[in-house]
């Protein structure tokens, strides 16, 4: 198994690679959001991000822009959430990024009243970073999302994602799957569902209310009944640790506890 950490996009993202090297972890997962880390200027410091991971030998996830509307009942706003994304793909191939992330899409306003018709609009939207992806042999992870987002919660949405796209895999956030579900169930049931197209795994703690970013531990989430199921699949590759805490040791302290997890299931 190999461990990231993902940068925090306020703060310069060389200063953020230096703090996530110096604790061990062995990849960065750079989240391409504004201020400090959108794809343009992530772009123009490209040479010495490459340069300053190659001295820490550690390759690069990249996390596509968290905060778009990909499914906006207003086509201007929704190409222009399509455009970043896309522009984000480009810069993780410079990048020469080993996987991406992508939140679908989040089904707010007044697409809450016409759902079939955002549902449409977010597959059209990743019918494009699907493509392009391709384009650019980049291997594009889809996140599971959480009920408030109203698209690629449960198995049924992320199963017409796979037949559709089948070249797609899954990123696990357990966070994301405990929201709503706090016994765990939704997780193990997209783990079961689709323990073939699990190509990355994010990990944080929560209440089963809100995607709270805790150290494991700190909260609700049964790891070892999921990391039981996990293993079971045969996984056995990347796993970022989303634990946002000022104090970052806590980073440190969650991988070790998710390893013993892992040891002993």
């Amino acid at each position: 198994m190999r461990y990231g950490a993902m940068n925090f996009p306020a703060a310069p993202v060389q200063n953020e690679l230096d703090t996530i090297a110096s604790l061990g972890f062995d990849y960065l997962e750079l989240t391409m959001d504004p201020p400090a880390a959108h794809h343009s200027i992530v772009r123009e410091e490209r040479k010495e991000l490459m340069t300053a991971l190659q001295s820490y030998g550690m390759p690069l996830i990249c996390h596509m822009p968290t905060f778009v509307s990909l499914a906006d009942l207003t086509e201007s706003i929704r190409q222009a959430a399509l455009s970043e994304v896309l522009l984000s793909l480009e810069t993780a191939a410079l990048l020469r990024a080993e996987k991406v992330v992508v939140h679908p899409a989040y089904i707010a306003g007044m697409g809450s009243f016409v759902p079939e018709m955002a549902r449409a609009f977010a597959m059209e939207s990743l019918a494009a970073i699907a493509s392009k992806a391709t384009e650019l042999d980049l291997m594009l992870c889809v996140e599971n999302m959480f009920p408030r987002t109203q698209f690629c919660v449960d198995v049924r949405d992320l199963r017409d994602v796979f037949n559709r796209f089948p070249t797609v895999k899954l990123t696990l956030d357990t966070g994301h799957a405990n929201i709503g579900s706090p016994r765990g169930k939704r997780t193990i049931q997209l783990i079961e569902a689709f323990a073939d197209h699990i190509g990355h795994v994010h990990v944080s703690d929560n209440f089963g209310k809100e995607d709270n970013h805790l150290p494991i531990g700190s909260g609700r989430i049964k790891y070892s009944k999921i990391l039981k199921a996990l293993k079971k699949t045969g996984y056995d590759d990347t796993v970022t640790l989303e634990v946002f805490t000022p104090d970052r040791e806590y980073l440190r302290l969650s991988r070790q506890r998710f390893e013993k997890i892992w040891e002993t299931v």
